[in-house]
């Protein structure tokens, strides 16, 4: 059909498609982006990424502090006014009371000085602690040996007697394991065997026949042997330091033991130097602990020191253990050599300890023949 014989809609339709045809050329690519909001784009990631910074910096040195605070040694306390705090300023002592109230008062150190109980943390900053949770098992090692001698031998008159239950208790509390965080974890056993041994402390005062505390010279001495072991033990431990078979033996309880055959080799294992300072809290700890105790029995025991002439051997102990658990200057244990630059501390504390023990011994022997 030609152009000429078309209708008037026909022209209509197809000079509205003509016009309409520039319309669906291509589409116009999206424009981009200003440099403006790619500036902010960047600003935007480089503040996120300081105050990252920032925060990380901040949180690592307030580990760090708290870490710093929660390894000073807790300060030492007075047996008497610990004694007078739980029984009260009117109250009059009876023999045992001192002992049992420093043994509430070292678990009580253990449980609630700076930053708890940390042997079973799990979060920093104890889980990446090592000097304070050995402290710790030290002191929780002599802990243990106080309240099983008070279960077997303070507590009972002969071998037939039978065993106060608050003291078992307590043992068995004590003697739960010590890294347990859950179900149930340390520190509520722990807590227990305090409360054990507030109860058996109020019987005790109010003179019940089922607590009892018996100061003798045969049960102080079964309690000394025990102690000389520990000595024994960690002073043998302290002096491996330096891996020298002639001077760990000088300062060994076991220098009575005959000295090896001519030509013979004697082997010694020194302590890694990745556990020396782990042995040095330790043995602080256990001493922290021992002075306590020694202070405490020398109160309860002191009509029996004095019938054996032992008080200057009891002192002598006291004295010996206030050196090993001194202020340490230095924030870390050095292991020096003879006579270099550097101190030894494991040396030092294992001297103080040897001599505590030669007194613990002489103490024994006095009460054992007097």
């Amino acid at each position: 059909m030609s152009n000429g014989s078309l209708s008037d809609a026909d022209r209509i339709l197809r000079s509205e498609d003509s016009e309409a045809a520039p319309n669906r050329e291509a589409p116009v690519a999206a424009e981009p982006a200003s440099q403006t909001d790619q500036a902010d784009d960047g600003k935007d990631h480089g503040g996120v990424l300081r105050w990252s910074v920032i925060a990380i910096v901040l949180i690592a040195v307030v580990l760090f502090g708290l870490g710093i605070w929660w390894s000073l040694q807790p300060s030492k306390f007075d047996v008497e006014e610990e004694v007078q705090a739980l029984l009260g300023a009117d109250a009059r002592p009876v023999p045992g009371a001192v002992t049992v109230a420093s043994a509430i008062a070292v678990a009580d150190t253990l449980l609630n000085k700076p930053g708890g109980y940390l042997r079973n943390d799990i979060t920093p900053p104890g889980i990446l602690m090592d000097n304070m949770p050995s402290w710790e098992y030290g002191l929780l090692t002599e802990l243990r040996d106080s309240i099983r001698a008070l279960r077997n031998d303070f507590s009972r008159s002969q071998t037939q007697s039978i065993e106060n239950e608050d003291l078992k208790n307590a043992d068995a509390n004590f003697n739960f394991d010590a890294e347990s965080w859950i179900l149930p974890s340390s520190e509520e056993q722990y807590r227990q065997g305090v409360e054990a041994l507030r109860r058996y402390l109020d019987e005790l005062m109010a003179g019940v026949p089922q607590a009892r505390f018996y100061a003798r010279a045969d049960n102080l001495r079964a309690y000394l042997m025990v102690v000389e072991k520990r000595l024994g033990s960690y002073g043998q431990r302290l002096s491996a330091s330096v891996g020298d078979e002639e001077l760990t033996a000088a300062l060994s309880s076991e220098g009575t033991a005959p000295p090896p055959a001519s030509g013979s080799t004697v082997a010694v294992n020194r302590t890694a130097f990745t556990e020396i300072d782990d042995v040095f809290y330790e043995a602080r700890g256990y001493s922290w602990a021992l002075l306590h105790m020694m202070k405490a029995l020398a109160e309860d025991f002191a009509p029996v020191l004095e019938q054996k002439n032992a008080e200057v051997s009891m002192q002598q102990i006291i004295r010996d253990l206030e050196y090993a658990t001194m202020f340490k200057l230095s924030p870390m244990v050095l292991n020096g050599s003879g006579f270099g630059v550097l101190a030894n501390h494991s040396l030092v504390l294992a001297s103080y300890m040897s001599r505590a023990n030669a007194a613990v011994l002489d103490l024994r022997v006095l009460l054992e023949r007097g």
